[in-house]
């Protein structure tokens, strides 16, 4: 007869986790790039097919990346609708913060312009433009333009806009259909698991382009591009501490009273987590029983934490705008004041759901490129390699973000215990790592499918797997 402690020896190992040593062979390659782009510009100029051969492979990957994520986006708004008050609340929330994150990270792009003085554009002539066709000219003929030939067209013509309008028309006639659009949502979400497969192993070639962008980049411009390469990373950085010190910082100060650094020092075996995994995924059941404890109601917490790291990725909304305002700038193409509102517009409905696997940043950064500036699109080649060391600040951003939004939404709908979070964020009462079991909360997170919806259910089962 076996026993529990028998049972509990046969369970099959965990599989371990390899993706750091893919954030290292980027980093080695980034440094390769860097010799031979000293040692050999005329020869690192050549390698740049390298790096346009791997954003070949992202923006192969636009359409169906946002089609998925937008369709099962809107399939979560309806979820969380039904939820009454907290799923309102929280998806305005959402989409209040993360709008102004956007435009956070238009104001310190513009400021700052870290790709200013490259000059790429002869020595590194972008080839987007040829690949996606010319630009639209006028307003009747971009109206049109926005209309595919077919629904399936849309997922196969490059067309992001196009892909974008089947996909918000698809999401809403799911949201019609109620209950019987349920089989049709759990198809997209299998294919969507498909799609961010497909996007795991193309990062796996993320080390050869970034070892060609950079070997070009350096070979073309000296110098100048590591200055303008640390310039955006530190900007970024710097603009992400900004964010969350002290806009959200200050919000929560004055909406409950709390010290924003006592709530995160609470949560710094979390952050240690996300920055050892680049992947602000890892912590989240961590973050669910964390808030329970420092006393945010199951049901405020069900709602609002799964459904923000979906829609409340701040980190992401500033990495969007400002990585797309540094390409233009080390292109000499810089957007115009139009083009960024539009571009500010574009990302407010693509970067719903941009929380992918490592790489959908990058698919849905290309994709704002190629639906305003395909010119541009080539581009993103440039921070191929550096966007694996800003990774780590999107999911820090995108979780202080979250946990913040969860306490302000408890205190706002009257489901914050007040006096135990003081007493929890205090120390008095300590939380017990031992009572953390994973699999019970993934279990009260996905909830009986069956059963209709109500306080303790969570919008949408799909957005528990989503990452940065």
């Amino acid at each position: 007869m076996s026993t529990s402690a028998d049972t509990v020896v046969d369970r099959p190992a965990p599989k371990r986790d390899r993706t750091h040593y893919l954030y290292l062979a980027v980093i080695v390659a980034m440094v390769l790039g860097i010799i031979v782009g000293f040692a050999f510009p005329e020869f690192g100029v050549k390698l740049k097919w390298l790096g346009t051969g791997f954003v070949s492979l992202i923006k192969m990957m636009i359409t169906p990346v946002i089609f998925c994520t937008i369709v099962l986006g809107i399939g979560s708004v309806r979820k969380a609708t039904q939820v009454g008050k907290v799923g309102g609340l929280a998806l305005a929330y959402f989409v209040t913060m993360s709008t102004f994150a956007l435009g956070l990270g238009l104001l310190v792009g513009n400021v700052v312009k870290p790709g200013s003085g490259l000059h790429l554009t002869k020595e590194l002539a972008a080839t987007g433009q040829k690949q996606v066709g010319e630009a639209h000219t006028t307003t009747t003929d971009f109206i049109l333009g926005l209309i595919p030939d077919t629904v399936v067209s849309s997922l196969t013509s490059g067309s992001v806009l196009q892909a974008l309008l089947v996909a918000l028309l698809v999401g809403f006639a799911l949201q019609k259909m109620g209950r019987a659009g349920e089989p049709i949502l759990v198809g997209i979400k299998h294919f969507e698991r498909l799609v961010f497969r497909l996007m795991a192993m193309i990062m796996y070639a993320a080390p050869i382009g970034a070892f060609g962008a950079m070997a070009a980049v350096v070979g073309a411009t000296g110098v100048d591009a590591l200055k303008s390469l640390a310039q955006v990373m530190v900007a970024f950085y710097v603009t992400c501490a900004l964010f969350v010190f002290v806009i959200l910082g200050t919000l929560l100060k004055l909406a409950t009273g709390i010290n924003v650094f006592a709530l995160l020092r609470y949560l710094a075996r979390e952050f240690l987590l996300i920055l050892s995994t680049s992947s602000s995924e890892s912590a989240l059941p961590r973050l669910i029983a964390k808030m329970e404890h420092a006393g945010v109601s199951r049901p405020v917490v069900g709602i609002t934490v799964p459904t923000g790291y979906s829609f409340n990725l701040d980190g992401t909304a500033i990495y969007l705008t400002m990585a797309s305002l540094f390409i233009a700038d080390a292109m000499d193409k810089p957007f115009s004041i139009g083009q960024q509102l539009s571009l500010l517009v574009f990302m407010i409905i693509a970067s719903k759901g941009a929380a992918g696997v490592t790489g959908a940043g990058l698919a849905t950064l290309a994709g704002g490129l190629q639906s305003h500036r395909p010119d541009l699109v080539d581009g993103v080649g440039f921070i191929v390699g550096i966007d694996r060391m800003m990774s780590e600040a999107r999911a820090l951003t995108n979780f202080a973000g979250n946990s913040i939004a969860t306490v302000l939404i408890g205190h706002w709908v009257g489901e914050l215990d007040r006096p135990r979070l003081d007493a929890v964020l205090a120390g008095r009462l300590p939380f017990d790592e031992s009572t953390l079991v994973d699999d019970d909360h993934d279990a009260d997170l996905v909830g009986d499918p069956d059963a209709g919806p109500g306080p303790a259910t969570v919008p949408d089962p799909h957005l528990v797997t989503q990452r940065r």
